[in-house]
């Protein structure tokens, strides 16, 4: 793609090269034209004197001076109407620099302000979808650190009075420690969802074992499959991959925290890691409540909650940050589900990243 811009770029200055010697040409032929016809004509009107051999330099000078200034004439009013879109490019970057990001060019140019216009348009656009975004996301982040600390604020204020028994004091305060703990995951991950989203290359790359990796993941959640009785498959080539390890090791976590959050009592999930030497195949599968095709096609969406009975549990950032860490890993992620049948997400990944 680059290289027929490249080509392309190449091709137009080539073309724009004999009109330019044909300008200079058109124009020295006209002025020379125009200030002989002067001569002639102040020459007929019997305004110089005769011409002689010691006036003629004087006549030469005269016709320079006129050609000049001739060539300035023609070469303003041409050189106004080739700027003129340039002109129109820079009122439109300032209308952009003011916040107008709705702008948009007419693409009428000659090739090289083609590109330029081209530029502008694509800049206008990308602002204002990021100006967009900016606002939902500040809407949406607004709302979700609002129930919790609102949820905190009227048990606490529940827990003060002290007309309350011993029981029911203990679950206000479980509410407040689960509702602190939901807040500390927000920051978390709006955090982590800032770091990647400003990145677009992945850096502290390292050479780990990615089947150890699932191992530790599987470890760290142990309590929570055991609280609900659920069976675990697993089935893990041994591999070695490139990446950056805390990053990836957050898209297992994630995954197999919300295979667990969905998965009934006594269900099964099961972890799969086929090693195809160029790249890994990483399979998570439930048999928990699954999604219908709406909610599948969020799923990676921030701040979207397709199951709003678990909504307590998560705040939807959770899957976004899965899919824009694979994206920098260079892989890709796809999610297959259906009701009541539970949900499988396969991620590929190179074995060695490139940047």
């Amino acid at each position: 793609m680059m290289k027929n811009e490249n080509k392309r770029f190449i091709m137009a200055r080539i073309k724009l090269l004999p009109i330019l010697v044909c300008f200079v040409f058109i124009v020295l032929f006209v002025s020379m034209l125009v200030s002989v016809a002067f001569i002639y004509l102040m020459d007929y009107l019997h305004v110089l004197k005769p011409l002689t051999s010691r006036r003629f330099p004087i006549i030469i000078m005269f016709m320079l001076i006129i050609s000049l200034l001739v060539s300035i004439i023609i070469t303003t009013i041409a050189g106004n109407r080739t700027l003129r879109p340039l002109n129109k490019i820079i009122d439109a970057t300032k209308e952009i620099a003011a916040g107008n990001f709705d702008i948009r060019l007419e693409n009428q140019y000659p090739y090289e302000f083609s590109r330029l216009t081209t530029s502008v348009n694509e800049m206008a656009k990308e602002l204002g979808s990021i100006e967009t975004l900016r606002d939902d996301f500040v809407s949406t982040i607004s709302h979700e650190y609002k129930t919790p600390i609102v949820s905190i604020k009227g048990f606490a204020k529940l827990i003060k009075k002290g007309n309350l028994s011993k029981e029911r004091q203990d679950e206000y305060l479980d509410i407040i420690i689960s509702e602190s703990e939901r807040l500390t995951q927000l920051s978390n991950n709006v955090l982590l969802l800032s770091k990647v989203t400003s990145s677009d290359r992945m850096n502290d790359i390292t050479e780990f074992l990615l089947d150890e990796q699932l191992r530790k993941a599987i470890l760290l959640l142990e309590s929570r499959i055991k609280n609900k009785n659920i069976t675990l498959d697993m089935e893990l080539d041994s591999c070695t991959i490139q990446a950056n390890e805390e990053l990836l090791n957050q898209v297992w976590i994630n995954l197999l925290t919300n295979a667990i959050k969905f998965t009934k009592d006594n269900g099964t999930i099961s972890l799969k890691l086929v090693n195809d030497r160029e790249k890994v195949q990483v399979v998570i599968e439930d048999n928990g409540i699954g999604m219908d095709k709406e909610v599948t096609k969020h799923i990676f969406d921030k701040f979207y909650q397709g199951d709003s009975s678990h909504s307590s549990q998560g705040n939807g950032l959770g899957l976004a940050l899965v899919k824009r860490i694979v994206d920098l890993c260079k892989g890709s992620i796809e999610v297959y589900s259906e009701l009541d049948k539970g949900s499988k997400f396969i991620v590929e990944l190179p074995v060695n990243y490139k940047n």
